[in-house]
Formats: structure tokens, sequence, C-alpha cells
């Protein structure tokens, strides 16, 4: 696909996006060029028209694909036409006027304070060095709201116990510091006393074999830990990010700290759980307040 190579290398070089970012835009921009041949005849991307995106719009609505996957195949053929623009191979953008369907507002799912509780009170994590890595693999990703992949990158240089503080590498390879507690610098320590040596020992956290973690490995340990104490259908890392969100806000955090802990580059990103915390409000003004259910 003519141009496509560029435009990969610069979501990689430029925008520094992630492999699987850089992976979505590949397949998403793949599709739209195989529905261009068979449909058109067209073998060139830049050449396609408004009424060609549009009519690709209605085929995948027509299919029956999510709504929030329409979303991203559009935003991948805006980010890769405005790329072009920029690089002066096209005059105009077909996706100027192209609008995508409306999003039903999708609340953050978490887990409530009561089976957290449950999880770390209880003997559910093995007297073991491997039920120890699974005990701080999950602290880590509750007490901090770190995404699965900054947890898989954390190295032991960056916990610093004297100022309390967790040097995490985010999006983009932004930096920040995130504070940790007396308890779980206590965990981290026991752990790094007691695990076996291995070649990856600059990484906080190995697995079974003592090699670096795995996004597999986090998503199976999360989802087994979670499925114990919870019913509900969603058990992923990204579930206890939404948890640690919701319970800080709960308490009493500001949106702002909450932000900044969380890595967010806007606050628009960090006030969807202000959303959780409006239901709980509703939920306990309609069961307590005299004329609440009236």
């Amino acid at each position: 696909m003519k141009h496509v190579d560029s435009f990969i290398q610069w979501l990689e070089a430029e925008k520094r996006s992630s492999i699987h970012t850089v992976e979505a835009y590949r397949r998403d921009l793949r599709q739209f060029q195989d529905y261009l041949l068979t449909t058109y005849e067209l073998e060139e991307m830049s050449e396609a028209s408004t009424p060609m995106v549009r009519s690709w719009l209605v085929e995948l609505m027509e299919s029956g694909l999510a709504k929030r996957s329409i979303h991203r195949k559009l935003s991948s053929l805006r980010s890769y036409f405005r790329f072009l623009r920029k690089e002066g191979i096209v005059e105009n953008d077909p996706l100027s006027t192209i609008t995508a369907p409306k999003l039903s507002k999708r609340l953050p799912v978490y887990v409530e304070e009561i089976p957290m509780e449950r999880l770390f009170n209880s003997s559910l994590f093995e007297n073991s060095i491997f039920g120890k890595r699974d005990e701080l693999l999950i602290t880590i990703l509750y007490e901090t709201g770190i995404r699965r992949a900054e947890l898989i990158g954390i190295r032991v240089d960056d916990i610093d116990p004297i100022r309390k503080l967790m040097k995490v590498l985010g999006k983009r390879n932004k930096e920040r510091f995130i504070p940790i507690g007396d308890e779980l610098i206590s965990l981290i320590n026991d752990y790094i006393d007691e695990r076996p040596d291995s070649e990856h020992d600059a990484y906080l956290l190995n697995n079974d074999k003592g090699k670096k973690l795995s996004p597999g490995f986090v998503y199976r340990k999360v989802n087994h830990y979670l499925g114990m104490v919870t019913t509900q259908q969603k058990k992923s890392p990204h579930i206890l990010r939404h948890t640690f969100a919701t319970h800080l806000l709960n308490r009493g955090a500001d949106l702002n700290s909450i932000k900044e802990i969380l890595g967010h580059s806007s606050l628009a990103a960090t006030q969807v759980y202000t959303h959780n915390t409006i239901e709980k409000l509703k939920n306990v003004y309609s069961n307590t307040h005299p004329k609440g259910k009236k």
C-alpha cells in the first residue's frame, strides 16, 4: 500500500505509538484498501472520495460491527489522511464531512471495595515465592492504577523506598512518579529477597521461569484472582486500574491528583470516573430518601 509504510514509520518514530496501536492502524487501513479494490477497483487509498468512505461506513454498520470498533477504524483513516495532507500528498480530506455513529456512554467497570478487601485479607495467595509474586502483582495494579504494560516494564531500580515513590514509564515514553505505601514497599522487599536468581532480575516481577512477564501472563493472574472474589464478567488488569481510580474518587480524592497518578494527558479522560460516583449517589438517594422512589 503506497504511503502506508511512511505513515506507519511516522506513527512509530514521531507519535511513538505502541506496537498494538500500530498494528490496529495497519489492519484498519488494509481493510479499507481491500474494500476499495473490491467495490471500486481502486488501488490507491489516497484517491478515495467522500462517497467511497461513506459507503464503507454504511457497510461496516450493516455488518453489525460494534460502534466503538467503527469509531476506531474511522479514526485510523482520519489519521492517515491528516498525514497525507501534512506531507502534501493530497489536498482534501475525504473524511472532513463524515460523521461517526453516536456512541452511548459506557461507564468504567470496577470491583467494589468489599471484594477487594476480601482478596487481600484472605489466604487466597499461596505461601510460596510464586504466591508472593502474585500478591505483589495484584497489589501493585490495585494500589497504583498503572497499566499492564507499565507493570511489566517496572525495574527494581524504579522503586525508591526512601521517598516512597515508584517510577513508571507510560505511553509515549513519558515518565511519572507514583506514591507507594509502607505495606507495598514491604511486599516488594520480601519478594526481591526470596526470589531465585535470574538473568532478568533487573525487572521487579518475573514469571514462573524467572523471565520477564508477558501481557498474557498478567491477564491470566488478574482474571484468576478476581474470579475468586467477584462474579462480574470483566476481570482484566485494566479493571484494577478503573477500580483504583473509582475507589480514590469515592473516598474524596480530587480529580487532578487522580489524573496525574494515572498518567492521563487530559482531565477529560479522568472525568469518566465521576459518572460512577454520580450513579452511586443516585442509588443512595433512591434507596434512602423518603421521596427517592416516587
